[in-house]
């Protein structure tokens, strides 16, 4: 494999970070939290395990979305991992514009705090916030894992790859 460009430099442009990001391949999830009466969700790349012990993740989260404050406020949310087959569902919240009709598609329960949590997701976690790190135009949003739901088989996540959502190839 040979490199065409290994320079060494202080920083890096905004252009060459995300032409470099678009190269790192990632699960799909719907977050989504409950706050003051209104269901709020909206579709995040940047999840990852944290701990097992106790059970964590941490869920980046642009200051800008209009959700964003919700999701700190609430002290609560479930992380949905999307589904090969969920493309229309995030289109749906990827869509700001179709807000209202956000959770009328797909079928919708509760498990300990009561974020949403979507019932054929390839696995969902409900999550107590811990703690919120703020990082530049971000919110780190770490979080204890009280409650999981696995339903039915395995299946084909969706992926996030050169801008885009896709499947995985067989």
């Amino acid at each position: 494999m040979s490199v065409t460009s290994l320079t060494r430099q202080e920083s890096i442009s905004l252009d060459e970070f995300r032409h470099g990001m678009r190269r790192l391949t990632a699960g799909v999830s719907l977050v989504t939290t409950e706050f003051q009466g209104e269901k709020l969700g909206l579709i995040a790349t940047s999840v990852s395990s944290l701990a097992a012990e106790p059970p964590s993740l941490l869920v980046c989260v642009n200051r800008s979305a209009t959700s964003h404050d919700a999701f700190v406020n609430a002290g609560h949310f479930a992380v949905n991992v999307l589904r090969e087959q969920h493309d229309e569902l995030c289109a749906q919240f990827s869509q700001s514009a179709r807000r209202a009709e956000r959770f009328q598609s797909g079928e919708w329960h509760t498990l300990n705090t009561g974020a949403p949590v979507l019932a054929d997701a390839l696995v969902s976690f409900d999550c107590q916030l811990e703690k919120v790190v703020e990082w530049n135009t971000h919110s780190v949003l770490l979080a204890r894992i009280v409650g999981i739901a696995l339903p039915g088989e395995a299946a084909e996540p969706m992926v996030y790859f050169n801008s885009g959502f896709h499947r995985l190839g067989n």
